[in-house]
């Protein structure tokens, strides 16, 4: 028999408050973004360090670390962690190292978005690099967006009782309010409250559900009998220890999490959000594994959960355990999740929209009004919401798979390229768009080839790929001029 959920009138007054607030952040922030593109695309490069340092964290997280990682350790246990171990150590590197060169660059350059970088960096005049990215971000973060407006559906579902067809439509009318209104400065705003519930919401559940069973002791117990290598996290073999680790290698081409490096006000601050970054990662991740092992013990049957999903696991503990009131908060810690990320991807498509192709290519070279461009950009933030709603009401994967497809496609097709590009002076452009097509193209390949996608996870060959096919078009190709005066302001040199 199926779990029944009754909404509560004082969870959902809990979790209505919540979302006035995000409402109201977006208001307040709206004539600020609405100066220029760089206020509404990059928050006029003036951004506070904690706040790039949270924003950061968990606009790269989503309702892929709250409902599939929580529902992923229940499935397979501790080795679950390798997924949080993967991100966690690329994303220290990419503050300490990485960031500040990005920084940089994009200050000298005046770079809004990522492609902007990438068409300075290798002299895009033609604009076709620009396109080529554009497409490959529309398309993958149409995706990623549709996987949180399915995990809101869920989080409806499993904390309101609500249809999770209803659910979706909420979650993208939510987004799509305090998104257009407040541009990035809304967002990262609220990311760093979103990270507050996060956090809270990622170890007191644990802590409760520990508790409430008797004590980690008796936890452990149940665990090693229903299965010894439940609590083993090296009971994987090495083709999925592999892949939960290799998740990491999408952190360096999701523009969602690069842009926040690009908004920061000083370079030398990267150092800090670092450290700040990295422990806010380490808690939310080990408190999601935390919740899926404690959860197996509470939960041991499938059968038990709502929909019979292992992603509902979340909302479901939480409501067993806590008042309605705070059970109301831990939803509105899961919509937290969801939208700090699928704010951030929808400016990201937008600006690919009008920045990379309206502004550089259609109207390359005239003089358009900012307030113009502002507008455009949040049309093209509504047709965005419209076309991730299409997908996610015709999808039928999970919320952690979904995810991982989009985060692959785009750490694949941009992460090679970026990295070769700030750290490789050879590098070309025709490198570059080889290496985009490859990864783009390697990744929905790998994907929807079952035998190819059984083997390991479509990011790791076409990450390799998309390297070595950048590398190797490169040494064939002509570099662009003045590639020192680049690496000079990148690494931060005066002479």
């Amino acid at each position: 028999m199926q779990p029944v959920v009754e909404a509560d009138g004082w969870a959902l007054a809990a979790f209505l408050g919540y979302l006035i607030l995000l409402v109201g952040i977006g208001a307040w922030s709206a004539r600020f973004s609405s100066r220029g593109i760089g206020n509404f695309f990059v928050g006029g490069r003036v951004m506070n360090r904690w706040v790039v340092a949270l924003s950061a964290v968990v606009s790269g997280r989503s309702a892929w670390l709250l409902l599939g990682v929580t529902g992923m350790a229940w499935q397979m246990g501790a080795s679950a962690l390798w997924a949080v171990v993967g991100y966690t150590a690329v994303e220290f590197f990419l503050f300490l190292h990485f960031a500040p060169r990005l920084r940089r660059f994009a200050g000298d350059r005046d770079c809004v978005t990522i492609t902007d970088f990438l068409a300075e960096r290798f002299q895009d005049r033609n604009g076709l690099l620009r396109i080529s990215i554009a497409v490959v971000l529309v398309v993958f973060m149409t995706a990623y967006v549709s996987a949180q407006f399915v995990g809101g559906g869920k989080a409806m579902g499993a904390g309101f009782g609500l249809d999770p067809q209803v659910g979706i439509l909420l979650t993208a009318a939510i987004v799509l309010l305090y998104t257009t209104v407040g541009g990035f400065l809304a967002v990262s705003l609220t990311d760093t409250l979103q990270a507050g519930f996060m956090v809270v919401a990622l170890v007191g559940i644990p802590i409760l559900a520990v508790a409430g069973f008797g004590g980690w002791g008796a936890v452990h117990a149940e665990l090693v009998a229903y299965e010894p290598a439940f609590v083993d996290a090296l009971s994987l073999g090495g083709g999925a220890l592999l892949g939960l680790v290799a998740i990491g290698l999408g952190s360096p081409g999701n523009p969602h999490i690069l842009v926040r490096y690009m908004s920061i006000r000083d370079a030398a601050d990267l150092r800090f959000a670092a450290w700040t970054g990295t422990a806010a990662n380490v808690v939310m991740g080990t408190g999601a594994v935390t919740i899926g092992l404690v959860g197996r013990a509470w939960v041991p049957e499938l059968a038990m959960l709502p929909g019979q999903d292992t992603e509902n696991l979340y909302p479901f503990l939480a409501q067993t355990l806590l008042p309605p009131v705070l059970f109301g908060m831990v939803v509105a810690s899961i919509f937290a999740a969801i939208m700090s990320t699928a704010d951030s991807q929808l400016l990201v498509g937008a600006s690919a929209l009008v920045r990379d192709i309206y502004e550089k290519v259609v109207r390359k070279g005239e003089e358009i009004p900012d307030r113009l461009l502002v507008i455009l950009s949040r049309a093209m933030v509504v047709l965005l919401v419209l076309g991730a709603l299409a997908l996610g009401w015709a999808a039928e994967d999970l919320v952690f798979w979904l995810v991982l497809f989009a985060w692959a496609g785009l750490g694949a097709a941009l992460g090679p390229p970026m990295i070769l590009a700030l750290y490789w002076r050879r590098t070309t452009r025709t490198g570059v768009l080889a290496g985009v097509a490859t990864g783009a193209v390697t990744t929905v390949v790998w994907y929807l080839t079952p035998a190819l996608n059984a083997l390991v996870y479509e990011l790791i060959p076409a990450f390799f790929l998309a390297g070595v096919v950048t590398v190797a078009v490169s040494l064939g190709t002509t570099p662009p001029t003045d590639v020192e005066r680049d690496f000079q302001v990148m690494e931060g040199r005066t002479d």
